[in-house]
């Protein structure tokens, strides 16, 4: 009986080493699975924080572009309301002037139909208004080139807030382009 005991403590000392052993390879795999759990996790960690920071940036870019966006749409709107200024100041001087010329041209017309009224021939009566009409139609000519002078210029005047902001905006973006 002692063969039959020292086998049965053989094969209990064999099956208590295999425990033993299996139990060291799961603790040394468990170890090792933790520790690549641990290696994954602050890898993972570490890329959030690498994209976390590149989205932040990227937010930062956006936002100084629409702030930059809107400092340029609102110098935009001023330089239009510049225009329509000098637009209306500009075209009410032409129309004060053309009203002006308009008042001159009928105190003269009153004047000449008074003249022609005090005649005393056919030839004074002709002569009074080819004089007239010479007259009237040199001051027209004159008139003319003031009013289209004075056009000229307040178009010229009206688009420089314009053409200011064009040259600003070639500028600041066509860099970019």
């Amino acid at each position: 009986m002692s063969t039959k005991i020292k086998a049965t403590e053989t094969v209990q000392q064999a099956a208590e080493a295999t425990v033993e052993a299996t139990k060291a390879q799961v603790a040394a795999g468990f170890e090792k699975t933790l520790t690549s759990m641990k290696e994954g996790m602050e890898n993972a960690a570490k890329g959030f924080e690498a994209q976390q920071a590149k989205v932040k940036e990227q937010m930062a870019k956006a936002m100084k572009t629409t702030e930059e966006m809107m400092a340029f749409s609102q110098g935009n709107f001023e330089a239009m309301v510049k225009a329509g200024q000098i637009f209306t100041a500009g075209l009410q001087g032409i129309s004060k002037q053309i009203a002006s010329t308009t008042q001159a041209s009928v105190e003269e017309t009153v004047a000449m139909t008074k003249a022609l009224g005090g005649v005393k021939s056919v030839k004074e009566a002709v002569d009074l208004q080819t004089g007239y009409a010479r007259a009237m139609m040199e001051k027209a000519v004159a008139e003319t080139g003031r009013i289209t002078d004075a056009s000229l210029k307040l178009t010229e005047q009206t688009i420089a807030p314009l053409t200011a902001r064009v040259t600003l905006a070639v500028e600041k973006f066509g860099a970019a382009i």
